[in-house]
């Protein structure tokens, strides 16, 4: 009799699920995350594992071969084998949100259905189909139209409601713009206020909608660092809208992510495992009132009044936004062709001197001759922004106006060296009650110390030397005022000061009755100085308008 052979045993639907993902790529990121490339329509697509794309794709290759469906147990069976796949096995290559850099070309994203992206290099951009590197798609995520020749940046100004008197704000703007095509930062955070009716929110998502579009283009403010850095993790461009207050650590989160930082956090579901959240995104936020006053981040920021619009020159939203995804292709193909002039001409860009934002900055400059700018147009915008920006972080601390005060008195020594203990106490007796009472103001030694040596280059830059350093275990502080206001060489005697002035020029000199006469305010401490004739009480002497300068003479 012949031996009859034992049936074999079917594969479970794990094993045939697992079968099936041998025409899948698995690989890893640096960071560990589990990913398989997959071919679709002639394209490669990139998912995470654990990802519902790629359980729908191993599900539908399920049912094309056992015309069946996958019990759920079988595909979490299978996809814990392919992770396993991916880590041990599989090769490691990063998975890119957005924007990339291989092998000195810019890869941008388009993120459409045919997964193509734009390959820029110094010579020219091009569509291109299955890029050198993996892009990943997260959920909310847009196309940008496919870029068209023959555009111009100028095209932007029809959408964007910036001062028309302030020429350097258009020029920040686009380079700002252009340094959202950068793979690597430092990125300038774009802040923007103004009244109701301004199109602050409006000008934030035309700004999102020609980088990085996305379902959700503008949102709230994230209620803590995880979510904020979760956010930065699943988009390129970050745009919060309407932001009443900033946090301090909402603060020091924009400057991470300018910069680059990350944060670490304990893993949902475990114990000790960490989850690492790194990322360096561009930022713009929004709000009516002046929100950014910390100098570290106005030292990164680049900020934009917004003017309110007449009733004349308002136009429907649907109108505006129909206009504009006419015009953004070609908006978008001159940013482009400025990317490949940056590109072109940075290794031979060299400042005379580099700011904060030093790479930004350098940038930026690079830019000029493909935008057809002059050279120094850049960086005569950005120096007057940070000018500015230095204004307001002075006028938004607490410790400006008393340590001026002490820095001034007659009796005033080039130098003070001291601890912060003294130095909170002369601070202290120059201060208003209603100053020491904010909640800004120092309390203590240790809080003036952080207080100013966060405001030290603000200061520095107004004539101010802060030095810190420590002596036989003990700390102290060096303040230098640099700036020495000079001595008219024939002071006008005291009582005809004021006697036919009815303005004052933009220097702070005083002018006759063909100047404005708004403009009073602007008579400098050291005029009054001179021509008091004496420094007593100059500091305390306030000229709020020029109708009580007037009401003093009468």
């Amino acid at each position: 009799m012949l031996e009859q052979t034992a049936p074999q045993p079917k594969p479970s639907q794990a094993t045939r699920l697992i079968a099936l993902a041998d025409e899948a790529t698995c690989w890893h990121t640096p960071e560990g995350e589990a990913y398989a490339t997959i071919q679709v329509a002639g394209h490669h697509e990139h998912h995470r594992l654990r990802q519902k794309m790629f359980r729908q794709w191993l599900a539908q290759r399920y049912y094309q071969h056992f015309k069946g469906a996958p019990s759920a147990q079988a595909l979490s069976d299978a996809l814990a084998v392919l992770e396993a796949k991916a880590h041990f096995e599989g090769d490691e290559h990063h998975a890119y949100v957005r924007v990339a850099e291989y092998g000195g070309v810019i890869y941008l994203d388009l993120a459409n259905e045919h997964w193509e992206a734009v390959a820029i290099s110094p010579t020219g951009w091009q569509v291109i189909a299955n890029p050198p590197v993996a892009f990943r798609r997260s959920r909310g995520m847009l196309a940008l139209p496919i870029p068209q020749q023959g555009g111009s940046v100028k095209q932007l100004s029809d959408y964007i409601n910036l001062d028309a008197k302030r020429e350097g704000d258009w020029h920040l703007l686009i380079a700002c713009l252009l340094a959202m095509f950068r793979p690597k930062g430092p990125y300038p955070i774009l802040i923007f206020h103004g009244e109701q009716g301004s199109a602050k929110s409006t000008t934030v998502k035309l700004l999102r909608m020609l980088v990085d579009p996305n379902k959700s283009l503008l949102r709230a403010a994230p209620r803590d660092e995880r979510d904020l850095m979760i956010a930065a993790c699943n988009g390129w461009v970050l745009a919060y809208d309407n932001l009443s207050h900033l946090d301090p650590w909402l603060s020091d989160g924009f400057c991470r992510l300018s910069t680059g930082g990350g944060l670490s956090t304990r893993e949902l579901y475990s114990d000790a495992d960490e989850l690492l959240l790194e990322a360096q995104r561009p930022v713009i936020f929004n709000g009516i009132e002046e929100l950014a006053t910390r100098p570290d981040v106005l030292d990164r920021g680049s900020m934009f009044c917004l003017p309110t619009i007449s009733k004349e020159n308002r136009r429907t939203e649907a109108d505006l936004w129909q206009q504009f995804e006419h015009d953004r292709p070609y908006i978008l193909g001159a940013l482009l062709d400025a990317v490949c002039g940056a590109m072109r001409d940075l290794a031979s860009t060299k400042l005379e001197s580099l700011p904060r934002m030093a790479d930004f900055a350098t940038w930026a400059t690079a830019a000029e001759k493909a935008l057809g700018w002059n050279s120094g147009t850049f960086m005569k915008s950005y120096t007057q922004n940070q000018e500015e920006a230095n204004d307001l972080a002075l006028d938004a601390s607490p410790l400006t106006g008393p340590l001026k005060k002490f820095l001034t008195l007659p009796t005033a020594t080039p130098s003070w060296t001291g601890s912060a203990t003294d130095l909170l106490m002369k601070l202290h007796d120059r201060a208003d009650e209603q100053v020491r009472r904010l909640k800004s103001w120092p309390s203590t030694p240790r809080a003036l110390s952080n207080a100013l040596r966060r405001l030290a280059p603000n200061l520095r830059a107004s004539g101010i030397a802060l030095t810190f350093s420590r002596i036989n275990k003990g700390s102290s502080i060096t303040i230098e005022h640099s700036c020495e206001s000079p001595t008219p060489a024939a002071p006008p005697t005291p009582s005809p000061v004021f006697q036919g002035v009815r303005g004052v020029d933009e220097q702070g000199g005083v002018g006759g009755g063909d100047l404005f006469e708004g403009q009073l305010h602007l008579v400098t401490p050291q005029f009054m100085k001179a021509s008091v004739g004496s420094g007593d009480g100059v500091d305390e002497f306030a000229l709020h308008s020029h109708e009580e300068v007037i009401s003093d003479e009468t």
